[in-house]
C-alpha cells in the first residue's frame, strides 16, 4: 500500500516544487509537519534577551506583533559532513544565498561588508509575494548567528541558526515569533499562506546546509513548536530618534536647531498632516492641552480621536555622564481612542558636542472604543500607519530644521531616521 503522503526527499526537485506550490496555495486541513519527519511540542518560552551593545532603533519586537507567538525548532542531523560546525557557519555568512532556496527566498545585504557576516549588519530577505522583510545580526558565533525582525517585516520576533557536533554534525533553526501585524496575523495564523511558505523555505534550507556541509541528511527533519503565552498583555512600546542639524557646543543657540525643533514640537508641526491632523485651543498652556486629531489613511478615510498633553518639560538631563538640554511633553488617549496609553516628543541638545537630536515613543495597545470599521481597519493595517507616521515625523523635523539652517546661512547634513 502506498504512503498515505509523499516524503519530500523522495521526490525529484520539479515534483517538490509542484507540491510545494499547491500546500502554499491551499490550506488542505493536515499539518504539512507530517510531511517533514516528527513533530514534538516545546516547553513554552519567549525569545531570549537581546544581547547588551546591540542597536535597538527599527526592532520590530514580538510586542509589536499581533496573533500568538510560537516558538519553533527544525532540526536535522548531517552523516558523512565533511566540514565542521565553525567551518560550515562560516561558508553560509560569506554568502547565505548558498543555502537560501531560489524559488522561496533571497538574502539581500544592505549594511555591512561583503563576504563576512558581523553584529550590527542587516539584510533584507527577499520572497515572492508582500513577503519581503528586514532583519539585523545581533549575534555571531563561530557556530552561529541570530537575526531579529525591523519594522515592515512580516513577522516580529527573532531567529537562530546553529551547528554543534554531536555524534553527527547536527544544524538547528529556532525561531520566536509572531505576525508582525493583523494583517500578516490574518495571512500568516488563519488562512495559513505564510507559514506554509515559511515551512518548506526552512526545511528546503537544510537540504541545502547539507550539501554545503558536504554530507546528506539523515533521520527526517524535526520539527518542534509550541504556542507562547501573551506577551505583555498586548501592550507596545515604540521610540524612534532622528538626528538634526548640529550647533555649537553648549546652550541652546537662539534660533538654532534646537530652537527650531522646539516650535515645531510645540505647533505639532512634526505630524504629517496626511497622516494626522491636530486642532486645539490657541490660547490654552502646552500642558493640559486638548487635542482633536483626524488620523486619515490614504487620504480616503479619516477618524477622529482626542488626546490630552499631560506633561510638558524644558529641563538639563545628564545622560551617561552628558548633559543635554531637553524640551518635550507627553499626552494620552481620551475616551473614544482606537488606542490606550500615550505618546511623546522631545528635542535634545547635547552640550558637550552641540548634536541635536529629535526622539519619539510610544507605549500603547488596541482599545475597544471608536466606530466598529475603524477598529477593524486598524486592526488590519493600524501598525503600518504607525510606523509609517513614526517615519514620517522623523523626515519631517530633519527635513524643516534643515531649511531653517540654510535659510540662515548655514550648511549642515542630517543622518537618516533612527
Amino acid at each position: 500500500m502506498p504512503a498515505p503522503y509523499p516524503v519530500l526527499g523522495e521526490v525529484s526537485d520539479a515534483e517538490r516544487t509542484a507540491l510545494e506550490s499547491w500546500l502554499v496555495e491551499f490550506d488542505l486541513g493536515w499539518e504539512p509537519d507530517r510531511l517533514l519527519g516528527r513533530a514534538r511540542e516545546l516547553p513554552a518560552d519567549g525569545p531570549p534577551d537581546l544581547p547588551e551593545g546591540v542597536a535597538r532603533d527599527e526592532i520590530q519586537h514580538p510586542s509589536a506583533g499581533a496573533g500568538p507567538l510560537f516558538h519553533r525548532v527544525y532540526r536535522a542531523r548531517i552523516r558523512e559532513a565533511q566540514l565542521g560546525p565553525s567551518e560550515l557557519i562560516a561558508c553560509m555568512t560569506a554568502d547565505l544565498d548558498r543555502v537560501a532556496p531560489s524559488e522561496f527566498a533571497s538574502f539581500n545585504k544592505v549594511l555591512g561588508e561583503d563576504g563576512a557576516m558581523a553584529v550590527g549588519d542587516e539584510y533584507v530577505v527577499r520572497m515572492p509575494g508582500p513577503w519581503d522583510g528586514p532583519v539585523r545580526v545581533v549575534e555571531r558565533t563561530p557556530s552561529s548567528f541570530r537575526f531579529v525582525t525591523l519594522d515592515g517585516h512580516l513577522e516580529a520576533g527573532q531567529i537562530r541558526f546553529a551547528a554543534r557536533r554531536a555524534e553527527l554534525l547536527e544544524f538547528r533553526i529556532e525561531s520566536w515569533a509572531r505576525a508582525g501585524d493583523r494583517l500578516s496575523n490574518l495571512l500568516y495564523h488563519h488562512l495559513r499562506m505564510s507559514k506554509e511558505v515559511q515551512l518548506h523555505m526552512w526545511t528546503s534550507t537544510l537540504e541545502r546546509v547539507a550539501e554545503l556541509a558536504g554530507g546528506r541528511l539523515t533521520g527526517g527533519v524535526e520539527i518542534r513548536t509550541s504556542r507562547v503565552d501573551e506577551v505583555d498583555g498586548g501592550w507596545h512600546f515604540d521610540a524612534r530618534s532622528q538626528q538634526l542639524p548640529g550647533e555649537d557646543p553648549g546652550d541652546p543657540v537662539p534660533w538654532g536647531p534646537w530652537e527650531t525643533a522646539r516650535r515645531l514640537i510645540s505647533d505639532y508641526r512634526m505630524a504629517d498632516p496626511a497622516i494626522v491632523r491636530a486642532t486645539w485651543d490657541p490660547d490654552a498652556p502646552l500642558e493640559g492641552r486638548e487635542m482633536a486629531l483626524e488620523l486619515r489613511l490614504h487620504r480616503i478615510v479619516s477618524v477622529h480621536v482626542g488626546v490630552r498633553v499631560t506633561r510638558a518639560w524644558d529641563e538639563t538631563r545628564s545622560v551617561d555622564g552628558r548633559e543635554a538640554r531637553v524640551f518635550g511633553f507627553e499626552y494620552e488617549a481620551l475616551p473614544g481612542h482606537l488606542e490606550l496609553g500615550r505618546m511623546g516628543y522631545e528635542v535634545y541638545k547635547w552640550r558637550d558636542d552641540g548634536a541635536v537630536e529629535f526622539r519619539l515613543y510610544a507605549h500603547w495597545r488596541a482599545s475597544h472604543d471608536g466606530p466598529l470599521w475603524a477598529r477593524i481597519g486598524f486592526r488590519l493595517v493600524g501598525r503600518r500607519q504607525q510606523l509609517r507616521f513614526y517615519a514620517r515625523c522623523c523626515e519631517r523635523m530633519a527635513r524643516l530644521c534643515e531649511a531653517a539652517a540654510l535659510s540662515r546661512g548655514r550648511s549642515t547634513t542630517t543622518a537618516e531616521p533612527g
